[in-house]
């Protein structure tokens, strides 16, 4: 997994930039292309996610952490793709995007390409009550100091336990099978492996 690349801005499309790493373009779809300036002097910090599948492997790239971590949970809801989380995500404002899902308003969500009522909904469902971590940089009046605390806590071991699981052997399909149920708890990484086996197991 590439976690980022610091380069500069050879080439932009509507769709994407070309990113020039030591001589090495890097072709990496992002949100809103446009807002990089293609510029031999300025370096910039890209942070990545490789998408992989059967047919396609492709670098989505975006300018912090945070808005990276909002599209690979949007990426976990039933229904959204890497075209839609990016489509989402070009709107600039994750803030207005977490306060809908806070708020449940799926008329705000709706608005999006690709997103109907049903998708708008799974959103909600999936991520409400989820984002603090997100939410502390982009929407910190959402959520107190101590909710935010314990989504990090949650992520961090929940992000643990998925990895133990992919070292005993488990693939990502089998994995995220589980992962909706274990998403509803909040426990130590040890006790994530362990709940999820019994679910795997059965």
């Amino acid at each position: 997994m590439i976690e980022f690349i610091k380069g500069y801005v050879e080439h932009i499309t509507p769709e994407y930039i070309v990113i020039d790493h030591h001589g090495l373009g890097y072709q990496i779809h992002t949100p809103n292309p446009f807002i990089y300036k293609k510029s031999n002097q300025d370096e910039i910090t890209i942070y990545t996610y490789q998408h992989v599948r059967e047919d396609v492997l492709a670098l989505y790239g975006f300018q912090t952490r945070e808005e990276k971590a909002l599209f690979m949970k949007l990426l976990n809801v039933t229904g959204i793709g890497p075209k839609g989380a990016l489509a989402i995500l070009a709107s600039g404002n994750p803030s207005h995007v977490i306060e809908a899902i806070e708020k449940e308003d799926d008329a705000f969500l709706v608005k999006f390409p690709g997103v109907g009522k049903k998708t708008a909904r799974q959103i909600i469902l999936d991520l409400k009550g989820k984002l603090g971590d997100i939410a502390a940089l982009y929407a910190p009046d959402l959520f107190t100091h101590e909710e935010i605390e314990k989504e990090r806590t949650n992520n961090h071991a929940l992000n643990e336990a998925v990895e133990a699981l992919k070292v005993l052997g488990y693939g990502e399909r089998e994995i995220n099978k589980v992962l909706p149920s274990l998403k509803q708890e909040s426990l130590s990484t040890d006790m994530y492996v362990k709940k999820a086996l019994q679910k795997l197991l059965k």
